[in-house]
C-alpha cells in the first residue's frame, strides 16, 4: 500500500533526540529549543520565534495576545481546520466565515471588507497548501479598520508571497510541525512567530506559564513570579531535537517535495487538457512548498469513486476539509457571511494524493496510472519522459 503520508527522517533525528537524552535537560526552553529558534528567526526575519506543542497552541497564544473575548468577532475561511476556529471560540469569540477562491482555495479576499462589523477584531488568513493569500488586499483592508492579522501558515514553511516568507506579515504566524508537514519535530508541534516588537514580552508571558520567567533568565528581573495569564506553551527539548534534525536539512526536504510536486503536475497534465480533472493554480507571485498534491475531480460523487479505485489499487488517498460553517461546532459558534459559492462545491471536489519526501518516481508512476485508468485514458505516452529525466539531472544537481 502506498501510504497517503509518511513523516519525513533526514538520518540525524535519532542521534539528536538521544543528545536531548543525555543532557538530562527535557523540559521546554532547552538547547535544541534555542537553536531552532534562532533559525527561525533568521530565516523568516522576525522578531521572535517561541516553539509550540503544536500550531493549535501558537494559535490559542494569539488569541490571548489579542485580548480576544466574549462578543468579538474574527473573520477567516471555513474551508480551514477546527483549530483554526477554536483557537478564538475558546476565548469566547464569534466566527465569521466567508467563502474561499476556487482558484487557491484561499479566503476571497474581496469578500472580506463586507464581513466587518463594530465587533471584528482580527481577520485571519489561511494559506492553504503552502499558497499565499492576498496579503496586500488583506493588509490594507487591515489597517483601514484597524483590526489585528493572524497568519494560520501551518502548511507554509518555506513558502512566500512577492518574495517575502509567510507568516511574516500580520501581527503574528503560526505554523505546524504535526507528522503530516513537510517538517516535523516527531510528532505535534508548532510555532509563534511575532513581528511587532510590542507583542514579544508579553508572548513569552503567555508561553512560560503567565510568568515572567524568560525576564529572569535574561536577568533582567530578580525572581521570576506569575505576572500574567498564560498556560504551558513550550515544546519539549526532545521534540525540539528530532525538529532540529529536519531544519538543518530544510533546503534539501523542499527541493524534493518541490520535485515530486512538479512530476506529479506534468504527469497528470494531459487529463486536465481533456478536461477530466483540475490541478492546482499557483499565481506567479507565490512561492509554495509542495506540502499537498491534490486534484479537483467532477464531484463528491466521482471523488468517492476514484478514492475506492485507488484504495483498490494499494494507494491511499484523502479529502479535506468538511466546511467549517456546515459542522454543528460551527452553526453554533459561527456564521456564514454572504453567498457560499465556492467553498462547499470545491471542496466536494478536492482529492488530495500521496505526498512524502520518500515518495519515489515509481510510485507516482502507479498513482498516475491508475488515476489515468479510473478515467480510461491510456496515452500513456502524453507523459513527458524528457521532463521528467531533466528533473531528476536537476534534482541530483
Amino acid at each position: 500500500m502506498i501510504p497517503f503520508n509518511k513523516p519525513p527522517c533526514t538520518g540525524n533525528e535519532e542521534k539528536y533526540v538521544l543528545e536531548a537524552i543525555r543532557s538530562c535537560k527535557l523540559g521546554g526552553n532547552g538547547n535544541f529549543n534555542k537553536k531552532c529558534q534562532e533559525w527561525f528567526e533568521k530565516k523568516l526575519n522576525c522578531n521572535k520565534a517561541l516553539l509550540t506543542p503544536s500550531c493549535t497552541a501558537a494559535l490559542e497564544m494569539t488569541a490571548l495576545l489579542t485580548d480576544i473575548k466574549e462578543g468579538d468577532e474574527v473573520i477567516m475561511p471555513s474551508y480551514t481546520f477546527v483549530s483554526t476556529a477554536n483557537a478564538f471560540v475558546l476565548r469566547g469569540a464569534k466566527i465569521v466565515f466567508v467563502d474561499i477562491r476556487p482558484d487557491t482555495m484561499n479566503i476571497d479576499e474581496n469578500k472580506i471588507e463586507d464581513a466587518i462589523t463594530e465587533k471584528t477584531k482580527a481577520i485571519v488568513p489561511v494559506h492553504y497548501a503552502g499558497v499565499s493569500c492576498e496579503m496586500d488586499k488583506i493588509l490594507n483592508i487591515a489597517k483601514k479598520y484597524k483590526l489585528y492579522v493572524i497568519e494560520d501558515s501551518a502548511q507554509g514553511m518555506m513558502c512566500s508571497y512577492k518574495g517575502k516568507p509567510l507568516g511574516t506579515f500580520g501581527h503574528f504566524g503560526t505554523f505546524s510541525f504535526h507528522e503530516t508537514k513537510n517538517y516535523t519535530s516527531g510528532g505535534e508541534g508548532g510555532l509563534l512567530i511575532v513581528n511587532n516588537q510590542h507583542f514579544e514580552e508579553r508572548a513569552e508571558i503567555i508561553w512560560e506559564k503567565g510568568t515572567n520567567r524568560s525576564l529572569f533568565f535574561q536577568g533582567k528581573v530578580d525572581k521570576y513570579t506569575w505576572v500574567g495569564v498564560g498556560s504551558s506553551y513550550l515544546m519539549n527539548e526532545i521534540s525540539a531535537a528530532y525538529l532540529w534534525g529536519q531544519i538543518e536539512r530544510a533546503e534539501d526536504i523542499n527541493n524534493r517535495r518541490l520535485y515530486l510536486w512538479n512530476i506529479y503536475y506534468e504527469y497528470l497534465k494531459p487529463l486536465e487538457e481533456l478536461g477530466l480533472i483540475e490541478l492546482p493554480k499557483i499565481p506567479e507571485y507565490c512561492q509554495h512548498n509542495g506540502h499537498i498534491f491534490y486534484i479537483k475531480v467532477r464531484d463528491k460523487n466521482e471523488r468517492g469513486k476514484l478514492i475506492e479505485y485507488l484504495k483498490q489499487n494499494g494507494i491511499s488517498s484523502a479529502f479535506h476539509y468538511i466546511p467549517l460553517h456546515s459542522s454543528p461546532a460551527g452553526k453554533k459558534f459561527g456564521r456564514f457571511h454572504g453567498k457560499d459559492e465556492f467553498t462547499t462545491k470545491e471542496s466536494e471536489r478536492l482529492l488530495r494524493l500521496p505526498m512524502y519526501f520518500d515518495l519515489s518516481l515509481e510510485e507516482i508512476e502507479h498513482i498516475v496510472f491508475t488515476i489515468s485508468n479510473f478515467y480510461r485514458f491510456k496515452d500513456t505516452k502524453a507523459v513527458k519522459k524528457e521532463f521528467i529525466h531533466n528533473m531528476e539531472i536537476a534534482f541530483k544537481n
